[in-house]
């Protein structure tokens, strides 16, 4: 629009054109209280997948590898690695499994939380990522 002055911040990314805009990350910084409830979140979800896994997942090994917490903290979304069987797969059986997880992990921090959150699975595909991008620039 004529008369308006644009407006830039770190989240935008300017090309050569001055009306292209690309979004580079839209990823908010988290409070140290979220930050202190993911921890406590991937290391309990950590164990309780270890130890129950084995019987869940045969051929399969399951790792937290990230946990973000909403906000309100009702949502926790958990990033998993799944090494051995196919992926979505597993993650299909985990999210079957989402309640028994859910209350275990209830069990586990009743203590230190008063709601334990909704619990959302991902395949958290950042080691395949940097596997492509080291095969590529070895090429």
């Amino acid at each position: 629009m004529p008369g308006t002055i644009p407006v830039w911040s770190p989240l935008e990314e300017r090309s050569g054109n001055n009306n292209d805009i690309n979004i580079v990350s839209l990823h908010h910084m988290e409070t140290t209280r979220q930050n202190r409830i993911s921890r406590l979140i991937q290391k309990d979800l950590g164990e309780i997948l270890q130890m129950t896994g084995r019987d869940w997942f045969p051929g399969a090994m399951v790792t937290v590898t990230k946990v973000y917490v909403t906000s309100d903290l009702s949502i926790a979304r958990v990033y998993l690695s799944i090494f051995g069987k196919d992926a979505r797969q597993i993650l299909k059986l985990v999210e079957m499994k989402g309640k028994e997880i859910r209350k275990q992990l209830g069990m586990r921090v009743k203590n230190q939380l008063r709601q334990v959150p909704g619990l959302r699975f991902y395949i958290d595909d950042s080691l395949d990522y940097i596997e492509n991008i080291e095969k590529l620039l070895n090429q």
